[in-house]
């Protein structure tokens, strides 16, 4: 089978069903941006030597792969795609509280930095709240599940508190802001 079909050539692309759509439609934005951070996962696990932590981004990474299924599927057709859970919700904030149990208390802001999977942890983070905003701004024009917002909202306060655990992990010191005094 080649991977190239030429039908998008013209600027469209299809969605599951049929449907095709100029390849700048919000919801190929929004199924893209959920395609980059996967991608991204890809790399902070590929950086991280913890096994329990590697295995919760193989799952991440495959609810993610559902979100993009639902996202790139024709909403005018009734159409069976994987379900995203409140159970996948709360995998994150367990995961997220058991993080912080080691973790020295917040009290400043902290910059991206100090170890390369400590950076990918907040490049996750960013482009995790841009799909997030991509498949809100849809939801505005289309009809859409609202899980699929919490879910993307939470995963962004994931990777933040990944980063942390890392850098704590690595024994890096967080990179904190230092606001200029004027």
């Amino acid at each position: 089978m080649k991977i190239y079909t030429k039908t998008g050539d013209k600027g469209t692309t299809g969605l599951f069903g049929g449907a095709r759509l100029p390849k700048d439609h919000i919801r190929i934005e929004a199924y893209g941006t959920v395609d980059e951070l996967n991608s991204i996962i890809g790399i902070v696990r590929d950086h991280l030597e913890n096994d329990e932590l590697k295995q919760v981004l193989s799952e991440i990474q495959n609810r993610l792969f559902t979100i993009g299924s639902n996202l790139a599927s024709d909403p005018s057709k009734e159409m069976i795609t994987p379900d995203v859970l409140e159970s996948d919700i709360l995998l994150l904030e367990n995961e997220m509280d058991n993080m912080e149990h080691g973790l020295q208390p917040l009290k400043h802001f902290i910059l991206p930095g100090g170890h390369p999977a400590v950076s990918f942890c907040h490049l996750a983070r960013t482009v995790c709240r841009r799909a997030e905003r991509r498949v809100i701004a849809l939801f505005h024009s289309e009809p859409g599940e609202e899980i699929i917002i919490k879910y993307l909202n939470r995963l962004s306060d994931y990777f933040f508190v990944l980063g942390r655990k890392v850098a704590a992990d690595l024994n890096v010191d967080e990179v904190k802001w230092n606001p200029r005094k004027g």
